[in-house]
């Protein structure tokens, strides 16, 4: 079998068991991926299996192909093992049949992100079958991801730190292309991810009986109005390289990109056609109101409200920067609410300076000749971010066609009938087995 077939019976395989994560602790169950892996690497000469689990059933494996030279660079390969839950209603597919047609296999986690974790292992196979490079190599599947990996990469990266190198680390997703607007092509990589500031907003109010509400401080027209001066706050655009960079990369007119890089026309996102809203997201803080709650009973006035923020930073935008937004934006409303903090995590990226990003462009180069490669950061999150908050570099990687736009791929995540192509497929596995050669040979 030739390394793109092992990786689609693998693909397969890692689709059909299902391991879904609806946030609870005991959900996931990636214990049947890990023994899976653990299958696949079984009687492959050169490989140092090991599995973890902080929690029965919420498992990790990290499969090690020495180097033969102490001193070159090491590479990890990042995968995640777990999936996010189904509308099952609203597929066309079975959502775990992997199926195949159309030229794609459909499946929950066939785009995000099991087809290249399953590239990641059976490139990690084959170079140790061959008996490893000159720096050595990990795969690691990893639990947990999709609920930000607090028993996943987030727990490996503070209970077991030195397992392996986070030095240089590969994961989702990159590789897909722009519409530049006179029909050339750019193929992005990605190099960052914005953070999370979450916010509660408590107001209070008088308390009372509902048939008598004259005279008393409504909490919920309070936070009604909390919601509505968040709304229209004045959020700045981005002042940054990546976000300047992905803005040329259009070649947009002159009048349009002065207007993105000032921040001074929204209308001109629309330039962007389906990428509006990721280019948006993409330069500036984002706050989106996502729960808010008041009351118990329909006949008692509330004397307490609360309005939950899901914010979204960008790199060096700190707790203190987004509470000053939000005061300001609340202006004499802000000395009569309480900010709670929930999850608060910065903003990481890596630069491009560094040699795991030259093998990177490279790599694209071979693929796409004459073709820029264009950093940008994700909307989202990866396990990526441990990687750099140790000190390492860190950058999705895969490799798609050029008809697969940023937009469409960005589509396929934790979508209804989640598919990927089959020749992405076989494009990405010959990517991640040139980067690796090209880094580590």
């Amino acid at each position: 079998m030739t390394l793109y077939d092992d990786t689609l019976t693998l693909l397969k395989e890692l689709i059909r068991n299902a391991c879904v994560n609806d946030l609870t602790p005991d959900s996931g169950q990636e214990i049947r991926n890990a023994t899976s892996l653990e299958r696949f690497f079984e009687g492959t000469p050169n490989v140092e299996i090991t599995t973890l689990e902080p929690r029965p059933g919420r498992t990790s494996i990290v499969a090690t192909v020495p180097g033969t030279d102490a001193d070159a660079e090491p590479l990890t390969l990042l995968g995640h093992t777990d999936v996010v839950p189904i509308d099952e209603p609203k597929w066309t597919k079975d959502p775990f049949g992997a199926e195949i047609s159309d030229g794609q296999i459909w499946g929950r986690g066939a785009f995000d992100m099991l087809f290249i974790t399953a590239t990641q292992a059976a490139v990690t196979r084959a170079v140790a079958r061959e008996g490893g490079l000159r720096g050595t190599l990990t795969f690691v599947g990893v639990a947990d991801e999709e609920a930000r990996g607090g028993l996943g990469a987030k727990w490996l990266s503070e209970e077991h730190t030195d397992l392996f190198s986070w030095k240089n680390c590969l994961s989702e997703t990159g590789g897909s292309h722009l519409p530049v607007t006179d029909g050339s092509d750019a193929v992005v990589v990605n190099v960052g991810e914005k953070g999370a500031a979450q916010r509660r907003i408590h107001v209070h109010g008088d308390a009372g009986h509902g048939s008598l509400p004259f005279g008393r401080e409504s909490s919920i027209a309070k936070i009604g109005e909390v919601a509505r001066r968040i709304a229209v706050a004045d959020l700045a655009v981005a002042k940054d390289d990546i976000w300047q960079g992905f803005v040329q990369a259009y070649r947009f007119d002159a009048a349009t990109e002065q207007a993105l890089l000032e921040g001074t026309d929204p209308a001109a996102y629309e330039k962007f056609e389906g990428l509006a809203q990721f280019a948006h997201a993409v330069s500036h803080l984002t706050i989106a109101q996502t729960v808010v709650r008041a009351g118990q009973a329909i006949n008692v006035l509330p004397s307490h409200a609360y309005l939950e923020l899901d914010i979204r930073t960008l790199p060096g935008q700190t707790n203190d920067y987004v509470d000053d937004v939000l005061r300001t934006a609340l202006g004499d409303l802000a000395s009569e609410v309480e900010i709670e903090h929930l999850i608060s995590e910065e903003a990481t990226v890596s630069p491009t300076s560094s040699p795991l990003y030259a093998a990177i462009e490279k790599v694209y180069g071979d693929f796409f000749p004459d073709t820029p490669v264009v950093p940008i950061i994700s909307s989202g999150g990866s396990d990526l971010r441990f990687a750099r908050r140790l000190g390492g570099v860190g950058y999705g990687f895969a490799v798609h066609a050029k008809e697969r736009t940023l937009g469409e791929t960005l589509a396929q995540l934790h979508s209804h009938d989640e598919a990927l192509y089959l020749e992405d497929l076989e494009l990405t596995v010959a990517g991640y087995e040139a980067v690796v050669r090209e880094f580590l040979g």
